[in-house]
């Protein structure tokens, strides 16, 4: 995932490098500040004479004594007051900063994504004391992992969402035509089925040709009950009555499938307003493909903005070689990533988290 994203972060981070050891050859060798060697060494009480004492080893201890280097408390913070520092500025980082702004553009990072990791690098970086000993490439990362974490939000936990709600558990899957809504459903249905939850699918996707059967197939091959009604039916109807079913046999979730739209056709939109009523879901989950990178951040929104969203699930992350849809959509509309679709096959879905996206951007050892 995200190859092409991947390669230009770890360039741009070696310009960054670059940047902080020219910052470093250019420091000055000097104590940090401290209060001066001298004036702690002059706090040092001198020994009190002792002419006047005779002790029958004096040649032995004072023989010692100079063998014997000192050590203790003055020794330590000799060492420690030499320790030099260095400070970036924005000059110093201006080149690697403009280049990482135009790799997350080109990457497809929504423009007030890439405004925000970019303010958050230059505030991780510029103007904070830095000790000498630290490495350049760990300042970096450091910054950008925190930086990638801020958009990314936290995510969702959604088996502990359904241990914790009044059962049945109602989530709709909202989404335009052909981004792989329906398998999606078959891939979280497996996915909770294992985690011990009991599922009823509702067919609420009546109008395209084929939908009821594909679902059906997925829901056998699952052993997950399915309702459903003929061809053409009122959607809300069918939802309705998989509630009925969910409540009547104890069942912990239902999972709704709707028909495929686009944001921008008001009459579809206006029966997903109508589902919305009628099923009352506890959670709406849009999903999209990764690979329609700032096209499906933006329909993501407009889907928030109409009829709601409370995450969101991207589907073939396993072919998106940029990354900006995973990176920017949880930002751009406040509501989490939920489930990250990698492959073809029921397993091939990840719960997200952060660091799912961090350690596959910046490697596992970042």
């Amino acid at each position: 995932m995200f190859e092409g994203l991947k390669n230009k972060l770890r360039d741009v981070r070696s310009r960054f490098g670059a940047s902080i050891e020219e910052t470093l050859e250019e420091s000055p060798v000097s104590p940090s500040p401290a209060t001066p060697v001298a004036d702690l060494t002059a706090q040092e009480p001198a020994p009190e004479s002792t002419k006047d004492e005779i002790h029958p080893h004096e040649g032995v201890l004072e023989a010692a004594s100079e063998k014997k280097p000192k050590s203790g408390f003055f020794t330590k913070v000799k060492t420690l007051v030499i320790e030099r520092e260095f400070i970036l500025t924005e000059k110093d980082l201006e080149d690697p900063l403009f280049e990482l702004e135009m790799i997350l553009l080109e990457s497809d990072v929504a423009l007030p994504v890439t405004d925000a990791i970019i303010a958050h690098m230059r505030t991780s970086l510029v103007g904070n004391h830095r000790k000498i000993r630290e490495s350049p490439d760990e300042i970096v990362t450091l910054a950008l992992k925190n930086a990638l974490r801020e958009v990314l939000g936290e995510g969702l936990d959604l088996p502990g969402f359904i241990r914790s709600h009044e059962k049945p558990v109602k989530i709709l899957f909202t989404g335009v035509n052909g981004t792989g809504k329906t398998t999606s459903i078959a891939k979280v249905s497996d996915f909770l089925k294992k985690k011990g939850f009991s599922i009823v699918i509702g067919a609420g996707d009546t109008y395209r040709a084929g939908a009821i059967e594909q679902i059906r197939v997925h829901a056998d091959r699952l052993g997950i009950r399915l309702i459903h009604h003929q061809e053409g039916a009122d959607p809300s109807a069918v939802l309705f009555d998989a509630v009925e079913y969910a409540r009547a046999h104890k069942v912990d979730v239902v999972l709704a499938d709707t028909a495929g739209r686009f944001h921008n056709r008001a009459n579809l939109m206006s029966q997903l307003e109508k589902i919305r009523r009628i099923f009352k879901p506890d959670l709406i989950f849009y999903v999209d493909e990764a690979t329609a990178g700032n096209d499906a951040v933006v329909r993501a929104a407009e889907f928030e903005k109409t009829i709601g969203a409370d995450g969101v699930m991207l589907t073939k992350v396993d072919m998106d070689k940029k990354g900006g849809s995973a990176i920017s959509i949880a930002y751009t509309i406040g509501k989490p990533l939920v489930f990250l679709g990698v492959g073809q096959e029921y397993e091939d879905i990840v719960l997200f988290t952060p660091d799912l996206i961090i350690n596959e951007i910046l490697g596992e050892d970042a």
